[in-house]
């Protein structure tokens, strides 16, 4: 599909750096363009979906994968989250918070519903920014 879009030659090089980019630098780069301009990406891109994805979505989604943001300010009590649902070890955890910082990191995949929602909520009362996906 995507060889079938003419792209303008004043575009090409915007369009081929977001070819490049990782998915969830995608989704950060649609929020901060979102954010910026005052404007929901949501009706763009329900319309150019698929039409298999458009079903899809009329589906309620059960697993979500857990993803870290930032770590806020009270890193510690962050750490102290990330040990809690990783049952990694401190120096792990660290690791996996300070790399949190710089990009988002996950850290629970395929998570049923409520248990995303409680982590979420744990993070939050810690300080830190998670997205589920």
């Amino acid at each position: 599909m995507a060889d079938e879009v003419k792209v303008p030659e004043k575009f090409k090089k915007i369009v081929e750096e977001i070819e490049e980019m990782k998915v969830i630098d995608l989704a950060e780069l649609v929020k901060v363009l979102e954010d910026k301009f005052g404007v929901s990406a949501a009706a763009p891109v329900a319309v150019a979906a698929a039409p298999a994805a458009i079903a899809d979505a009329s589906e309620e989604k059960t697993e979500f994968d857990v993803i870290l943001k930032t770590p806020g300010d009270k890193k510690i009590e962050v750490i102290k989250v990330v040990r809690d649902i990783t049952q990694k070890g401190l120096k792990e955890s660290k690791d996996l918070v300070d790399l949190s910082a710089t990009e988002p990191q996950m850290i629970k995949e395929k998570a049923k519903k409520e248990e995303a929602e409680e982590i979420k909520k744990k993070f939050a009362e810690a300080g830190a920014t998670v997205e589920l996906k």
